[in-house]
């Protein structure tokens, strides 16, 4: 398999947390003028702060687009690092503005759309390339990408449950964001290994 195709899978990855870290900003932005005036301006620095990480992660991505493989896996343990240090950084903003102004479902609805979407792109895209191989092995990964599809409504079920239930603390929200954060991960891998 050709650098440049091994690389889309690891952009899957890179775009299904840039995806978040956009909802994620929208999101807090959306409401940052509910914030006590108080406060107002340590929260907007905060998005400030947020806006610049997630500008310094898409930047690290766009360098290494054309990059082989095993600069990717060097790179992404890098990209790694970067998305827990913004996830906490929104945990803290959470904890601190959050409560003040309802903050934590609206921030939760928009990363649950974003990794829905990621999971329906990161499914067709898979569909599509499979087009392109023999029968025997375009059936192998058309039943895969069936599987991606199934796990992504199993995942969409999960979050639109905690979203509905309305009560959850910001920590058990994000607790179920990674595990189907992780099922895409893997679903991403298989996908992968398939076209190798």
């Amino acid at each position: 398999m050709p650098a440049q195709s091994s690389a889309h899978f690891f952009l899957n990855w890179a775009k299904e947390r840039i995806d978040e870290m956009d909802a994620t900003l929208a999101s807090l932005e959306s409401k940052a003028g509910e914030v006590q005036s108080d406060s107002r301006t340590k929260a907007n620095q905060l998005i400030s702060d947020l806006g610049k990480q997630r500008d310094a992660f898409r930047e690290t991505v766009a360098k290494q687009a054309e990059a082989g493989e095993a600069v990717w896996a060097s790179t992404k343990a890098q990209l790694e690092a970067k998305w827990v240090g913004f996830e906490d950084e929104v945990a803290k903003y959470i904890e601190t503005f959050g409560k003040q102004i309802g903050q934590q479902q609206a921030t939760f609805q928009g990363l649950v759309a974003a990794q829905l979407k990621a999971w329906q792109e990161m499914a067709d895209g898979v569909q599509i390339a499979a087009r392109e191989f023999v029968a025997e092995r375009r059936d192998e990964i058309d039943a895969g990408a069936m599987r991606m599809k199934a796990e992504a409504a199993a995942a969409e079920e999960k979050l639109q449950k905690l979203a509905r239930a309305g009560t959850q603390s910001w920590s058990a929200l994000s607790t179920a964001l990674a595990e189907t954060r992780a099922a895409f991960d893997r679903a991403n891998q298989t996908a992968r290994d398939a076209f190798k």
